[in-house]
This record gives structure tokens, C-alpha cells and sequence, in this order.
């Protein structure tokens, strides 16, 4: 909740809303994908993995519609948030 928006603007629906960084959804979208009861390295190895890729322009990733490449963008949340991984280029499987 954004106390100091609701105090400066008067208007409730801030506090509605939960602003988090991209590599916090990011987080919580991989304890989802690997399960609660993942071994904490598993989860700390592919929460790196994940942000790594992101940094590194593997892939860019759009919550709620919105695309995103840096984890450190803010993005404020209403309820549940739809997070999605795009390639930048469609990649054609090789073939030996």
C-alpha cells in the first residue's frame, strides 16, 4: 500500500494497489513454476537463471500487457498479475 499517495492525492484507490519491482513478480512467477516445496538452492539458482536471461536480453517479460526488460521497473498491482516470457526473435529448432 502507498501511504504516502493516499495521504497526498486523498484518494483511496492507492491503496488498492501494491507497486513491486519486476524481479519481485519475477520471483514469486518461479516459486509458482517450481513449487513451495522446491529446495531454497533450486529456487536461488532459478531466480538467477531467470534475471540473468532477462538482463541479458534472452527474453523480455509483459505483466498485464506491459513489456518490461529491466528488473529494477516498478509495476503496481491490482489482485492477481498476468506475467509472461517473450523471445525477442522466433528461433527456428536446428536441425543435425
Amino acid at each position: 500500500m502507498d501511504i504516502h499517495a493516499v495521504a497526498c492525492t486523498g484518494s483511496g484507490t492507492f491503496a488498492l494497489a501494491t507497486p513491486l519491482r519486476v524481479r519481485d513478480l519475477i520471483s514469486l512467477a518461479v516459486r509458482e513454476a517450481i513449487g513451495m516445496r522446491a529446495p531454497e538452492d533450486k529456487f536461488a539458482r532459478s531466480v538467477r537463471a531467470t534475471l540473468g536471461g532477462l538482463a541479458s536480453g534472452h527474453y523480455t517479460v509483459d505483466i498485464d500487457g506491459r513489456h518490461f526488460s529491466n528488473p529494477d521497473d516498478v509495476v503496481v498491482c491490482v489482485g492477481a498479475a498476468d506475467i509472461r516470457f517473450f523471445l525477442p526473435a522466433r528461433r527456428l529448432p536446428v536441425h543435425h
